[in-house]
Parts: C-alpha cells; sequence; structure tokens
C-alpha cells in the first residue's frame, strides 16, 4: 500500500495545502520552429491522517505540462490531457486546476465517512513531454500513473502524433500504402515474437491477451530515429505484473508499406 511520509506532510505545509505552480525554463527540441516550456502544478489534501510506523495518508496530485506559443495547440493539449486522464468523453473538467481538484475532492469525500475511509495514500502523477517537435511533426507523449486504492496503481503511456500546421492527428493510415495494414502488422508480428521468444507458430493464447489470440498493432505509436515505435500498456496484451511493451519496425522493413514523401519515408 503507497505511503506517504514525513516529508508529503512537510510540503503540504510549505504549499499551504493549495494550488502550486511553477513555470519551467523555455526549451524546445533540435530543428524545432516550435518553442515550449514546461509548466506545472501540485495540489495536496487538507486531510492528513496519521497511518503505521508515523507516515501519514493524504492525497496529492501533479500536473505537468508544455506551453506553446500557440493557444490553440495549447487548448487541445488541455483537452486531450483530461480525456486521457479521466478516460471518458463526458467530464466536466475543463482545465488542469479542475482535474487535480477533483481528484483531490475524490479523496476527501470518501475520507469524510468513518465507514467508507480507506487507509493509503492516493496520488495522481500525469505528465506530458515533447518527444518530437518539427515542422512537419509534433509528438507528445503522454504518461498517467494514479492511485486511488486497490491493489496497485494504474499506469498509461500514450503519443499524441500531430501535424504543427494544422493540429490535425496523424493516423497510422495516413502514414502507409492503402490497405497495406495486414503486411505491416505481419511485419510486426515477426519482431514481436522475435522479441518474445515465440516461434513463428506459437500460441499466443495463454500469455497474451491479442483479440481471438491473433496478433495486432495497436495505435499507441511515436515514429523516433529507428522507425515506427508502438507501445502496449499494461494490461493491454499481458499481465499487470510484466509492465508495458514496445515494439519497434526499423524504416528498412517499412519500405514496402509506406506511403512516398510521408515520415515514414524520410529522404536520406
Amino acid at each position: 500500500m503507497k505511503r506517504l511520509g514525513i516529508l508529503l506532510i512537510s510540503l503540504s505545509i510549505i504549499a499551504c495545502q493549495s494550488e502550486k505552480k511553477t513555470a519551467g525554463q523555455a526549451d524546445s527540441t533540435e530543428n524545432s520552429d516550435l518553442t515550449f516550456k514546461y509548466d506545472s502544478l501540485q495540489v495536496f489534501s487538507k486531510q492528513v491522517k496519521t497511518a503505521e510506523k508515523g507516515n501519514a495518508d493524504t492525497a496529492y496530485a501533479k500536473i505537468v505540462y508544455p506551453v506553446f506559443t500557440d493557444q490553440k495547440l495549447n487548448q487541445l493539449i488541455e483537452k486531450k490531457t483530461i480525456k486521457a486522464a479521466e478516460q471518458t468523453d463526458t467530464s466536466t473538467n475543463k482545465t488542469y486546476q479542475e482535474l487535480a481538484a477533483s481528484f483531490i475532492e475524490g479523496f476527501d469525500s470518501i475520507n469524510k465517512d468513518p465507514e467508507m475511509a480507506q487507509s493509503g495514500a492516493w496520488f495522481l502523477d500525469d505528465q506530458t513531454k515533447v518527444l518530437v517537435s518539427r515542422p512537419d511533426y509534433l509528438c507528445l507523449e503522454h504518461s498517467n500513473v494514479n492511485y486511488a486504492g486497490g491493489a496497485h496503481p494504474n499506469s498509461a503511456m500514450v503519443y499524441w502524433n500531430l501535424d504543427p500546421k494544422t493540429l490535425n492527428e496523424i493516423t497510422l493510415e495516413s502514414l502507409i500504402k492503402e490497405g497495406s495494414l495486414p503486411e505491416l502488422t505481419a511485419i510486426g508480428e515477426k519482431i514481436f515474437r522475435k522479441n518474445e521468444k515465440l516461434s513463428p507458430t506459437a500460441s499466443l493464447k495463454d500469455n497474451y491477451f491479442f483479440e481471438k489470440d491473433t496478433f495486432s498493432l495497436n495505435r499507441n505509436f511515436t515514429i523516433t530515429k529507428e522507425g515506427l515505435k508502438f507501445l502496449y500498456n499494461p494490461y493491454e496484451i499481458k499481465a499487470y505484473a510484466y509492465g508495458s511493451t514496445e515494439l519497434v519496425i526499423p524504416f528498412s522493413e517499412l519500405k514496402a508499406v509506406a506511403k512516398p514523401n510521408t515520415l515514414l519515408s524520410p529522404t536520406p
């Protein structure tokens, strides 16, 4: 069970049990026309309960996010962050502050009632990082780790691929030739089986969660210097204990399926 110690109590006092917002240094990625800085906020619960061995059970929410000069882009990132953190399209929260506050309110509400009170500290750690920032490609990595009771924390990481000019999503289908997804999937499965030390005919039924026990590519990808990288989160294709799974398809393997003049067919 997650515990927060004396240090967290001290931090809560320093923060006056209120929001704390810190501006980051101006930053940008290599060869980028999109400059940004990181900003953050932290919210602590006013409820602190003494727990075992002098520890304290309370709650905090921390959100880190990039701030660009383009306000429409900032609004899009904020909207996507809230949707990803809450995994819903119907949230009443509209800002980072509201997202953090609602998490703390959930902890406070439960622990006001002695019959419903839970032992163990709650936390929300939500971060959005800029992985790639180029005139033709913006990739953001959004990670969310949270604990609100239960056997263990929950975590998820997703990539947001955007066209910086239009702010439209860059989809996998927009990068590969029409009808070539089965071929790309076959390439991915070959690499997956090699990484997992599976034979070409080994069953995926017992140790994996693929639908109909058939390998498939998800849509959680980013484009790296090595190629097309997919990420499967905990519980997505394996048990929680195995964590996340990465799969990288090198550019050399994408020549037959990549559309010309796209991010998957870089010029030498």
